[in-house]
């Protein structure tokens, strides 16, 4: 993990993966959702999608089990093995998005959990270009990240997005489709041309 930006070491080495994953399930018993990534996604009834930042699968695993063909990518090697090990049935992919270079294209690119902010900043336009790239035409990119001083805005990934052909189509306060009128996090959809 020594090439991932310091905020991901930082939140990765106070951060325990079943510690992770049992805040998703402690939710879920709660009777809160804790599938709103998967829902939107699934509301473009996407055939394919690609989860860019991945982390232990959780989204992926839910939109395969709603009959989406996905693929998992992360750069977290440790991220890509929790996630075979609940569902090897799966393709899961240690790369950086910038580096990845697939033949598929996708209905939907997935970035999930403050992927965007997690990219070194020099690699984050080219990150989002090398997702654009992996859609299909009319395919949208679904990004959702915590908005902070020192991480990306909203403008910086609409202005990464038109660089790479993708337009603005919405934005969210989050996942459920709350409206966006400022606030700390962010939902943003951009579609390629179609």
């Amino acid at each position: 993990m020594s090439d991932l930006p310091d905020d991901w070491r930082a939140w990765r080495a106070q951060e325990d993966l079943q510690r992770y994953e049992e805040r998703f399930r402690r939710l879920a018993e709660a009777g809160h959702n804790p599938h709103g990534e998967a829902d939107l996604v699934a509301s473009y009834a996407p055939a394919m999608v690609l989860d860019g930042g991945c982390g232990t699968g959780r989204v992926a695993i839910e939109l395969a089990g709603r009959g989406i063909a996905v693929l998992g990518v992360d750069a977290d090697p440790d991220m890509i093995a929790a996630a075979r090990g609940k569902a090897p049935e799966l393709e899961w992919v240690t790369a950086d998005l910038v580096d990845l270079h697939r033949p598929e294209r996708f209905d939907v690119v997935v970035l999930a959990g403050n992927v965007v902010p997690y990219v070194p900043p020099e690699r984050r336009a080219r990150a989002v270009a090398a997702c654009v790239a992996h859609l299909a035409p009319g395919g949208r990119l679904v990004a959702g990240f915590r908005l902070r001083p020192d991480w990306p805005t909203p403008d910086d990934l609409d202005r990464w997005c038109a660089a790479a052909g993708a337009a603005p189509e919405d934005r969210f306060a989050t996942w459920e489709r709350a409206p966006y009128a400022g606030g700390d996090y962010i939902v943003t959809v951009h579609r390629v041309a179609g």
